[in-house]
């Protein structure tokens, strides 16, 4: 198994995925295998921060007492310029199809990807 690339989830500012060397399957969270054809040790590479707002949902209740300071907040999913989606924090005013690129904010005492408009 390959060193692990520092990321947001270690408290680095970047966002890391990972791609299979057997079936180029894309993958976004730490796995020790491909979800897709099960080969073991995809690589890991980082992700430019970059891509277009597929959904997003305002959240007007804390989830728990941490969150409640930043009540409103809007979570999106992200379709990535490399090819995965993910769900992050983002800007109140973003919209379905928007382009984003990625910043990192301090969200209940964690650092957190956080998109922005281009």
């Amino acid at each position: 198994m390959s060193a692990r690339i520092a990321d947001w989830t270690k408290g680095e500012a970047a966002i890391v995925y990972q791609r299979c060397g057997s079936c180029g399957g894309l993958q976004y969270f730490h796995r020790a295998f491909c979800a897709a054809c099960g080969a073991p040790d995809p690589r890991e590479h980082r992700a430019s921060g970059k891509g277009r707002v597929y959904a997003t949902t305002l959240v007007c209740r804390a989830a728990t007492p941490e969150t409640r300071a930043h009540v409103p907040y809007n979570i999106l999913l992200v379709d990535c310029a490399e090819g995965f989606r993910m769900m992050a924090h983002g800007e109140k005013d973003i919209s379905i199809g928007d382009e984003v690129t990625a910043q990192f904010v301090s969200f209940a005492g964690k650092l957190v990807p956080f998109f922005t408009k281009v």
